[in-house]
């Protein structure tokens, strides 16, 4: 039920992100040609491709989180043995957990300021931009937290072990393994 429930959340994320880039997409688009055939563009659009673009690259930072497809030191952990594998394995995610920590407390902090502000086209609160360092703090938190127990309490499996180390490289090869 709980697998379920997430890979549902994972589904609805790969939705927003396609729908963020289509809608940035489109409206770049359409801004372009009514630059060159109008000499005029629609001032919202410009803004709001501009905040699509930032949710779309926090959004997209959790679910490459989730695959194991952030850039890692493949190189030196691929010469460890499994016990070596899994101590680095635990500082990275710790080394995460405190990152994304620092990003969740600065945007908390940043949050009544930047809800004051408005953009100046649209007129949203600057905070539904800057407020997506939240959303993805605590998604890789919960995420890293969840690898961290899993390592301490040795159910991690040899394909994960193996990822971490660049031992696998394409999607479908982890989608294959099951991670």
């Amino acid at each position: 039920m709980v697998k379920t429930v997430i890979n549902l959340f994972y589904r609805l994320l790969d939705y927003v992100l396609v729908c963020l880039i289509g809608g940035m997409a489109l409206m770049v688009f359409v801004n372009v040609v009514m630059r060159y055939t109008m000499n005029s563009g629609i001032p919202v659009t410009e803004e709001l491709s501009r905040f699509f673009f930032v949710w779309l690259t926090f959004i997209g930072a959790v679910v490459a989180h989730r695959h194991n497809l952030h850039m890692g030191m493949e190189t030196f952990v691929a010469m460890m043995g499994r016990k070596g594998r899994m101590l680095m394995m635990g500082l990275s995610d710790l080394l995460i957990i405190g990152c994304s920590f620092v990003l969740f407390w600065g945007s908390w902090k940043q949050l009544p300021i930047n809800m004051s502000m408005l953009a100046p086209v649209s007129g949203i609160p600057m905070g539904w931009v800057y407020g997506t360092g939240l959303f993805t703090a605590t998604c890789i938190i919960l995420i890293t937290l969840e690898r961290f127990i899993r390592l301490l309490t040795g159910r991690v499996t040899e394909a994960e072990i193996a990822a971490f180390a660049g031992e696998f490289h394409s999607v479908e090869e982890l989608a294959e393994r099951g991670l």
